[in-house]
């Protein structure tokens, strides 16, 4: 009997040791390194999964655009600084995919390549984790918040809400490479016309009222031509706050909700039908 017993014994030690890796193998969630390859180049990129995740639903995915200060390969950088910072602090605000791409060293997010990089990324991740494409955001800070308006204006209709944070269309003398509104006409208004690009998509202007690096008359405009326009805007200026506005931003308890909340499906649902030559009369 007592080698019976023992027998038993070691046959449901070896069946846990064994079973165990198989039932610690879950979802991969948190903070997650990841690769996309865009012709010859290889560029690393972080996404964060929510940790109660899960292949059975859909999934809102944010692409999130870092600043200057992050630039690089690493990988990882990107992560310390906006909305990763805020993830970490507050988790339960973002029951969302959050794709963190990063741009490289000496160029910037209005670059084609950085832009083609940032959204194979992001397709990449929608497909991989179930992400629904009727819940797909932007936002972006500082150089990410000029790359916010850029690509939101090459890709009208692909996002369901934008969170630009401390960006512009016009770039400071120092940074010329940062006009986010590249495409438009030479003799146009650049607001006016990513306005008009931008058309009804629901938008959130972010900005530090004594922001010396980025002039907060950049999201001022921005907010007036969206009004102009009939646009869905929000604007929120933070006084007597300087660049590292999106310290405030992404803290913000109601901006995941105000984002999350709207889908594609709802936008399209407000954009009216144009009208033939005589009802335009």
């Amino acid at each position: 009997m007592k080698t019976s017993r023992k027998m038993t014994l070691l046959i449901l030690l070896s069946v846990t040791m064994f079973a165990a890796p198989v039932i610690a193998r879950g979802a991969e969630t948190g903070f997650l390194n990841r690769t996309v390859k865009v012709g010859n180049e290889t560029y690393r990129y972080q996404v964060y999964v929510p940790r109660d995740w899960n292949k059975k639903q859909k999934w809102p995915v944010i692409l999130f655009l870092h600043g200057a200060g992050e630039r690089g390969d690493d990988g990882f950088v990107q992560t310390e600084v906006g909305i990763g910072g805020a993830i970490r602090r507050n988790v339960d605000r973002f029951p969302a995919i959050v794709v963190m791409p990063q741009c490289r060293k000496g160029v910037w997010w209005t670059e084609a390549a950085m832009q083609e990089q940032a959204l194979k990324a992001f397709e990449q991740s929608v497909k991989e984790f179930n992400g629904d494409r009727d819940r797909l955001y932007l936002t972006g800070l500082s150089m990410g918040g000029y790359g916010t308006w850029s690509i939101a204006s090459k890709h009208p209709g692909k996002f369901a809400a934008l969170a630009p944070v401390c960006g512009g269309i016009r770039a400071p003398a120092r940074a010329p490479a940062l006009n986010a509104a590249q495409d438009n006409a030479p003799n146009a208004d650049p607001y006016a016309e990513t306005a008009k690009k931008i058309g009804k998509t629901p938008v959130w202007i972010f900005h530090g009222g004594a922001d010396p690096v980025v002039p907060p008359d950049e999201s001022r405009k921005m907010n007036e031509a969206l009004k102009a326009a009939g646009g869905d805007v929000k604007y929120t200026e933070y006084e007597k706050v300087g660049h590292n506005s999106w310290d405030k931003a992404y803290a913000e308890p109601e901006l995941m909700k105000w984002m999350l909340g709207h889908t594609l499906k709802a936008v399209a649902s407000v954009i009216p039908v144009k009208a033939g030559p005589e009802k335009n009369r």
